[in-house]
């Protein structure tokens, strides 16, 4: 730990102050904002992943992450925020939490665990935002239906004319 003190000359006299009598610099860390967030949307779900940069390793793996997501067109006051369960650099949103043909934005910040006895942090500032709308879910469309129903037409009925004819010419050889 570090003795962290002020001192002065204020209004002609110096004096030193006592800041902190026992400054342990492991329990007043801010990190940097994750960097180069960037997302990939489906029809089932969106994935959102990032990077962290200056981070020690033995930091890196007790890192929590917070996510903040919103309709691109909103503010961030009414933004969801999501505390991620695990240490690593992603998160998927599932698509039943999002609108079609919405464009979200998102945004995530880190600090060390809270479960973490060694090390204390504050919330990093805000990353850069990544934007995504999810995927349409493909539809079917009637060419190609129609295509489908005509092939598993086509086979059954080629195939009980050809045991008509087959059956008629047999007889009709009697």
């Amino acid at each position: 730990g570090y003795m962290v003190s002020l001192q002065g000359n204020f209004f002609g006299h110096n004096h030193t102050y006592l800041t902190f009598p026992e400054y342990s610099p492991r329990k007043h860390i801010k990190l940097d904002p994750p960097l180069n967030i960037q997302s990939n949307a489906t029809a089932s779900k969106c994935q959102i992943w990032w990077s962290v940069w200056n981070v020690p390793w033995y930091l890196a793996e007790i890192l929590q992450y917070e996510l903040q997501y919103k309709e691109d067109s909103m503010s961030w006051e009414v933004a969801l925020n999501k505390t991620l369960p695990s240490s690593l650099p992603q998160v998927e949103i599932e698509a039943i939490e999002l609108r079609s043909g919405i464009a979200y934005a998102a945004r995530v910040r880190c600090k060390v665990s809270d479960n973490e006895n060694s090390y204390h942090s504050q919330w990093s500032d805000w990353s850069q935002t990544t934007v995504f709308q999810k995927a349409d879910v493909p539809k079917v469309s009637e060419k190609i239906l129609n295509t489908k129903s005509m092939q598993y037409l086509f086979i059954p009925l080629s195939f009980g004319t050809l045991l008509y004819l087959f059956w008629n010419c047999k007889l009709s050889s009697r």
